[in-house]
């Protein structure tokens, strides 16, 4: 098969390997239609990580059923799936409770798994494999692992009807929290660098956007709610942003308010200043959201494709670019430079 292989300098080579064969009667193979690219693929880009040289990565996928194993009954050959890519070992405490976003081992399992999308097939146990209703689009699946990750930060942070929300960032994780927490009865103002993105949020139903290169933020913010702060803060840029966009997030939060930390850490970043005595004393709560699984009885990403298939979240608007995988190079070099392409989400045809 086809598939795009990290290279000792971090972008990618597009080769001819091995297909996965399915290796447990539970599992299943398909065939890749579509993969994305999001933010922790481009924390990656063009890295040195001589652990992932000539590895298949990529985590956002849609595509068709090929082949079932033996005990397999929830797909079946030629059905269209979006694939679940949070994969933990199924034999810890955490697993056990399907709280598998937190298992110990999850990357080295996922990694060697179902976490390699950017390549023809793939194979991954059968309860990761939803069926698609026939007018979603593999386009518009590919969206839904990053909506899901806005899921799960939203029920963490027990918004409210009426609730005010600042989100910092709006790229695809930012965007899709925006609709969330709209779907959930906030008022939401969400801050961004790149205007496009930000004509993105407008369109998409923000009460407030600002510009956080051009604008002071925490102004803004105490103007819109008559100086007292926001209820709830998600932090959805991440990465080389999080020293500014993690103080930025909590200056605009309310006494008593709640601070969800969305966005990725970049390896090895141990120390953000913070103003931490006006955190005590405000008891504002910092709240971690990782990835993904289960909300009591119901899948996290199922839940996701639900509101997709009704119209109450929007993949479409957020999907900028599409590329095929032997230009999966430039396809990066778009997502990365957002500022100049008026990249949100960039979809791999595969």
């Amino acid at each position: 098969m086809t598939a795009a292989l990290k290279t000792e300098q971090g972008d990618f080579n597009v080769e001819e390997v091995d297909r996965p064969e399915i290796p447990h009667p539970d599992w299943v193979l398909a065939r890749i239609r579509m993969s994305g690219i999001c933010g922790t693929d481009l924390r990656h880009w063009k890295k040195e990580e001589p652990e992932l040289v000539h590895e298949i990565m990529g985590h956002e996928v849609a595509g068709e059923v090929v082949e079932v194993g033996s005990n397999v009954k929830n797909v079946k050959p030629g059905d269209r799936v979006v694939i679940e890519t949070v994969l933990g070992d199924g034999t810890c405490d955490w697993c056990r409770v399907q709280q598998y976003n937190l298992c110990p081992n999850l990357y080295n399992v996922r990694m060697k798994t179902v976490s390699r999308s950017f390549a023809q097939f793939l194979t991954g146990p059968a309860e990761k494999f939803h069926l698609l209703p026939d007018h979603v689009s593999f386009e518009e699946a590919t969206v839904l692992d990053t909506f899901s990750v806005c899921l799960h930060a939203i029920q963490l942070s027990g918004i409210k009807l009426n609730d005010t929300v600042l989100i910092t960032g709006a790229g695809p994780i930012g965007l899709g929290q925006l609709q969330l927490a709209k779907l959930s009865g906030a008022d939401v103002i969400i801050t961004d660098v790149v205007e496009s993105s930000l004509q993105v949020a407008r369109e998409l139903g923000a009460d407030l956007v600002i510009n956080s290169e051009k604008e002071d933020v925490k102004q803004r913010v105490l103007d819109f709610t008559n100086n007292k702060g926001v209820d709830i803060a998600f932090e959805c840029a991440g990465g080389p942003s999080m020293p500014v966009t993690l103080p930025q997030a909590i200056s605009g939060t309310r006494i008593g308010g709640k601070v969800v930390i969305v966005g990725g850490f970049d390896p090895g970043l141990t120390a953000i200043p913070l103003e931490w005595q006006h955190i005590q004393m405000a008891e504002i709560k910092l709240i971690t959201s990782a990835s993904y699984s289960f909300w009591g009885i119901h899948s996290e990403m199922k839940m996701c494709l639900d509101l997709v298939a009704k119209g109450k979240l929007n993949a479409k608007m957020l999907i900028t670019h599409t590329y095929e995988l032997e230009n999966i190079n430039e396809a990066f070099e778009t997502a990365q430079d957002k500022a100049k392409t008026g990249a949100v989400f960039v979809a791999l045809k595969i």
